[in-house]
């Protein structure tokens, strides 16, 4: 599958920008370990970027309308790595695609979470920082701490280097996604 058609796939179920957003770093970051990894970059990328498409269209029956959609085009190892996406639901991770899109999705979401309450946004941003966030339950209260932890632990990854690459990854595209630092006001 070529980007182009993930692309139109994810625009069709998807229209609020917070989720393509999400959708669009998600691909990034996995993008960044395919290449790290010598894996394919192209599906690892599609499938960050479709792995939560039909969320938004069909929250009651995701992530099962877009592996369907992905296993009718012959996409099988895109639609198990979305079909395993969150533990919880109980799917095997058979693959490094499977363990590594569970170990990027929640903690990329959550570093951009961190990004956006600072006026430097991605600018200087630490694992560190991203650490201590992490044990404010209250911060981004959404987001499965297990889940961050698990991916990386299935991964075969330090969760701060984890951290580290995924900031990296992000600070390459910071214009693109709208993270770079606030203006200052003049005085």
């Amino acid at each position: 599958m070529s980007r182009e058609e993930a692309l139109q796939i994810l625009q069709e179920y998807t229209k609020g920008e917070s989720l393509l957003r999400h959708a669009r770093t998600v691909e990034l970051v996995m993008r960044a370990y395919a290449q790290k990894l010598n894996q394919d970059e192209e599906q690892w990328g599609n499938t960050g970027l479709l792995h939560d498409a039909d969320y938004e269209a069909h929250p009651d029956r995701h992530p099962h309308v877009i592996v369907n959609l992905l296993r009718e085009k012959g996409e099988e190892e895109m639609a198990h790595a979305i079909s395993a996406h969150y533990s919880h639901w109980g799917v095997s991770y058979d693959t490094l695609l499977d363990k590594a899109l569970l170990a990027c999705d929640e903690v990329t979401g959550f570093v951009v979470a961190c990004a956006q309450v600072r006026p430097q946004r991605l600018d200087g941003l630490e694992a560190k920082s991203v650490l201590k966030k992490l044990k404010q339950a209250s911060f981004a209260a959404s987001v499965d701490r297990g889940e961050v932890r698990l991916g990386a632990e299935m991964l075969g990854v330090d969760l701060t280097e984890h951290i580290t690459f995924i900031i990296g990854t992000l600070q390459a595209h910071a214009e693109e996604l709208q993270l770079t630092p606030m203006p200052q006001s003049a005085s």
